[in-house]
């Protein structure tokens, strides 16, 4: 069985005991989770997809970690204009094990 959800404005697709890595989300390692916004839930049999959200469909996850993506290096420059500027970035990431799917 596996689930679209939808975290940190991008979907993902999920099933159970998958390890996915998600923008940051409250909790400590070890906390569980629930991705209350699943868009879809299929099987081998088919998939069940609602206009908004499918009926009582929620999938539990574990914490595994906080972490951090890699550095960004953001640089903008003017030509000719003896401009520029150059800033970095890390984005807060969460790694998430799904440990269940209910439809």
């Amino acid at each position: 069985m596996y689930a679209v959800v939808k975290t940190g404005g991008k979907q993902y697709r999920v099933a159970k005991d998958d390890v996915v890595t998600v923008e940051r989300l409250e909790g400590e390692a070890g906390a569980k989770v629930t991705l209350g916004s699943v868009l879809a839930v299929g099987d081998a049999n088919g998939m069940k997809a609602g206009s908004a959200l499918p009926a009582g469909a929620s999938v539990e996850a574990e914490i595994v970690k906080q972490a951090r993506g890699p550095k960004i290096i953001v640089f903008k420059k003017r030509r000719r204009q003896n401009s520029r500027r150059k800033n970095g970035h890390r984005q807060d990431l969460t790694v998430l094990k799904i440990t269940s799917i209910s439809a």
